[in-house]
């Protein structure tokens, strides 16, 4: 197994960092310029549209879809997940506090990136046979690839996002809530990995209408609750900041500055892993989130458009940012540390103890519950919509009990062989994704100007 794993983890890094991070920057770079840096002219808008239709108690999903905000919290639901906390750190101690920096221009362009994925998802999701609302890549691929050739790619990716995000995604989640805690409370894993199975399978089966409720109350809560001890942390350390913000605007580009001769790491390696780990952190162009985003009840395709920018800063420029914060701040980074990404998964437990003492620990787990519980429910609705793609609405019921098995599997083993899978499958569900958006970039151009015709939902 061990053997199986090291394979598989080596054509993973192979796809992500020989093909996918080149053409993932690529697409950010095609659509920030043909859309005129549309992520900062309109961020203000995005803001004012996702948080407009903000509710607890909001209007309640129906066949028609959600509301944006809905919709706009299930897409960081699925975003804002351990890769916030772990592949932060990751991103830190393999790339230095330069990599934070790269991590932010990832997201500057996966911000124009997940803009298209969200428009082409409006203009071509359609209704199932059960009347729902359905969207995501694999409509927009067949809508620009006819024949055989479309078939295969959206039937391709359909496969790879159920394996990636349904299935083996969900087991390293699950398996990272009840690793923490047991270290944190002594819970054993079995007890844990019952309770989360349990609650994952009474969300499941209440459809897109509880999936809605559920995480427009989630994420706003886990977002409060991460970012006042995130704020607390930071303030106890706040003369560190501005040394802070030195080593990653310096080691972006000259990492001997910051971390002295004897680390090996330079400008190419702080960029490669600050981009791969943004571009993991916030899945633009991955095709994941289009899935909620095309649930989305508006009258604009644009409109989703601007609140999927605002997704993408949530969970990179705050989120993620106040994780490298509170690493940076607190010191438990040392250049001896560079270059061995093994205890990455304790750094922040580690950051947060040096204010919160022994709840730090206890801080961490609640944090890791909500970020990957609430990433099981969006990644099992994005496999949802697909499985409903593939096999009809007969076989939903199938899936929700074989991704709940997952769940409650996945927090007893030991995951290595299963988050390798993960990372690979995510890799190559992305490039039908991207060849899609790439050749589908005109569209999008002609609905940003106005130029396209109001889009007719299909019966």
């Amino acid at each position: 197994m061990d053997q199986l794993a090291a394979i598989v983890s080596a054509a993973s890094n192979f796809v992500w960092n020989s093909v996918l991070l080149y053409v993932l920057v690529f697409t950010g770079i095609l659509f920030t310029v043909r859309l005129g840096f549309i992520q900062i002219r309109k961020f203000g808008a995005g803001w004012r549209e996702m948080f407009g239709g903000f509710s607890l108690s909001g209007k309640k999903a129906d066949k028609d879809g959600m509301s944006s905000f809905q919709a706009a919290a299930t897409s960081v639901a699925a975003q804002v997940g351990t890769g916030n906390v772990v592949g932060c750190a990751t991103a830190i101690l393999l790339g230095g506090p330069g990599a934070v920096f790269w991590v932010w221009v990832a997201a500057f362009l996966g911000m124009s990136t997940i803009y298209a994925e969200a428009v082409l998802a409006q203009k071509y999701k359609t209704r199932g046979p059960d009347g729902q609302v359905i969207g995501g890549p694999v409509y927009y691929i067949r809508a620009r690839f006819q024949g055989g050739f479309g078939k295969f790619l959206a039937g391709f990716f359909a496969i790879a996002i159920i394996l990636a995000l349904g299935l083996m995604g969900n087991m390293v989640q699950s398996n990272s809530i009840s690793s923490s805690f047991e270290t944190a409370f002594g819970v054993p894993k079995p007890v844990v990995g019952v309770v989360v199975a349990v609650l994952a399978g009474f969300i499941f089966m209440g459809g897109v209408k509880r999936i809605a409720s559920v995480t427009e109350k989630l994420v706003p809560i886990m977002a409060i609750f991460y970012l006042v001890g995130s704020l607390i942390v930071i303030g106890a350390h706040i003369t560190a900041v501005p040394e802070v913000f030195r080593q990653i605007f310096v080691g972006a580009f000259d990492p001997q500055a910051v971390l002295g001769g004897g680390v090996g790491v330079g400008m190419m390696t702080a960029m490669r892993y600050g981009v791969a780990r943004g571009l993991f952190s916030n899945e633009a162009g991955l095709g994941s989130t289009p899935h909620a985003h095309a649930m989305a009840k508006v009258k604009d395709p644009r409109d989703q458009g601007h609140i999927a920018i605002v997704c993408v800063f949530i969970d990179t420029f705050i989120v993620l940012t106040l994780t490298a914060l509170v690493i940076l701040t607190s010191g438990v980074v040392t250049p001896n540390m560079i270059g061995d990404d093994s205890t990455a998964a304790s750094l922040a437990q580690s950051a947060f103890s040096t204010v919160f003492g022994s709840f730090g620990n206890i801080f961490v787990a609640i944090c890791l519950l909500f970020f990957a519980f609430s990433t099981i429910i969006g990644w099992y609705f994005f496999g949802e919509q697909n499985i409903k793609y593939l096999f009809g609405q007969k076989a939903v019921n199938v899936y929700s009990i074989i991704v709940i098995l997952c769940v409650f599997v996945g927090s007893l083993l030991k995951v290595d062989l299963v988050w390798n899978l993960a990372d690979f499958f995510n890799a190559v569900m992305a490039l039908p994704n991207l060849i899609a958006l790439i050749c589908l970039s005109g569209v999008v151009v002609r609905i940003t100007k106005g130029m396209e015709e109001e889009h007719v939902l299909k019966k």
